[in-house]
């Protein structure tokens, strides 16, 4: 945790990301390398194609064509693999996604590359399989509560610091025709995010070990269930009954526009989320899950990250490792904190222009610690397909509680 927190100094915190296609380079069929990068950000679309096209300018040979699966991407990865065809720049979690990958052997070792020099060292575990490292990690993100501060100042509302503050802060906002939460349950995503937020915060408020969870998951000697799970499914149902009434029916462009538009006045995401334009200030804390002020943390830790695919050529996988490490030039560091709106992981990136809501993740971080991102730990199916789905179904009242439990459990040994 202290290695998190000397990140988190060292740097700023993280938001948004990136899709699409981009422009074409100039050259021939016969003198232009062709890679293809899949990343599964969605936030962002110029701020990649910027980045990109600005790499493509100083080097006419390379051409980097974009692949988005911004969803259970899982499958579709999985079948390429199989096939030698997976994409020459892969953008992935943290954590456990790098290493099954270098476990299954599709991906280029990083460890003596040049850009690897330059990351903060409590980054690096991120990343890390079998003592070596495999992917570039990129940026550091939190997730907590992003909320409208011209609101709260105009009901006379402070952020909330306990979960018993956060019911009360419900409860003026529903009195005043606002709602509290935007809701995002026709994806599962954000839904995953939230229950492994609640869930690592009841570990820590019990006295678990998260690594010894960890371990103990992967050994089958205990269950997902280990923490109050009153409490963690209580949680979630005061989150969705606090959403718009048609929360199942909106993806992340809904929850964007009923925040921006002032309908409701939070959202529970990551600060990739945070509104590229709103005419009011914005403010972002944890989400509350204790009575305790001081169990609340922010949920953050390395986002995403970079690898180079094995199954590339040579000649494929020179051009992708020269990309990575352009990445830490100045340059490229400008146009990802810039045109992204991401911190870096690169020792002393300058992110003096990123909005102030990345001001109130690091002094919270500072002063309280902050929690890991556990799911980013997990076996990566027991995330992709029984946290998230789980959640999701569960929000939507279309599974119950034990059931949420037990496929958790089933999937983990599953996969173990």
């Amino acid at each position: 945790m202290k290695k998190l927190v000397t990140v988190l100094l060292a740097l700023s915190l993280a938001v948004c990301a990136f899709a699409g296609g981009n422009k074409e380079s100039t050259g021939t069929s016969s003198d232009v390398i062709e890679l293809e990068m899949y990343y599964y950000k969605q936030e962002n679309q110029e701020g990649l194609l910027a980045l990109l096209d600005a790499y493509m300018a100083k080097n006419p040979d390379v051409k980097i064509k974009t692949l988005i699966i911004p969803n259970d991407a899982d499958a579709t990865m999985a079948a390429r693999a199989a096939q030698g065809k997976l994409a020459d720049i892969l953008q992935m979690q943290s954590y456990s996604r790098v290493q099954e990958y270098a476990a299954s052997g599709y991906l280029v070792d990083l460890t003596n590359e040049a850009v690897m020099k330059k990351v903060v060292p409590g980054s690096i575990p991120a990343v890390t399989y079998n003592s070596k490292q495999y992917a570039l990690p990129m940026d550091m993100a939190g997730i907590g509560i992003i909320y409208n501060k011209d609101i709260f100042a105009k009901l006379n509302l402070k952020a909330p610091a306990t979960y018993r503050e956060l019911e009360n802060v419900c409860k003026v906002l529903k009195d005043n025709d606002i709602t509290p939460f935007s809701g995002l349950l026709a994806e599962n995503w954000s839904a995953g995010h939230f229950i492994t937020l609640v869930q690592t915060s009841l570990l820590a408020e019990k006295g678990i070990d998260f690594n010894q969870f960890i371990a103990d998951m992967n050994a089958g000697k205990t269950s997902y269930g280990a923490v109050d799970t009153g409490k963690l499914f209580s949680t979630m149902d005061f989150y969705a009954a606090n959403m718009d009434a048609n929360a199942g029916e909106m993806a992340w462009d809904q929850q964007q526009n009923a925040f921006v538009s002032g309908k409701a006045a939070m959202i529970v995401q990551g600060l990739w989320s945070l509104p590229a334009k709103a005419d009011f200030s914005i403010g972002f804390i944890p989400f509350p899950v204790s009575n305790t002020a001081a169990n609340n943390k922010f949920y953050a830790d390395v986002d995403s990250c970079f690898g180079v695919s094995a199954q590339a050529s040579p000649e494929k996988r020179q051009a992708a490792l020269d990309f990575l490490n352009w990445l830490s030039t100045a340059e490229a560091q400008k146009l990802w904190i810039e045109g992204y709106r991401l911190t870096l992981s690169f020792a002393g990136a300058d992110v003096s222009a990123l909005p102030p809501a990345f001001t109130d993740l690091i002094s919270g971080v500072s002063a309280q610690g902050s929690y890991p991102w556990l799911f980013s730990m997990y076996p990566t199916i027991v995330f992709e397909d029984a946290c998230k789905n789980g959640a999701q179904q569960y929000m939507l009242k279309k599974i119950t509680a034990d059931k949420v439990i037990e496929n958790i459990d089933a999937m983990w040994k599953s996969a173990k």
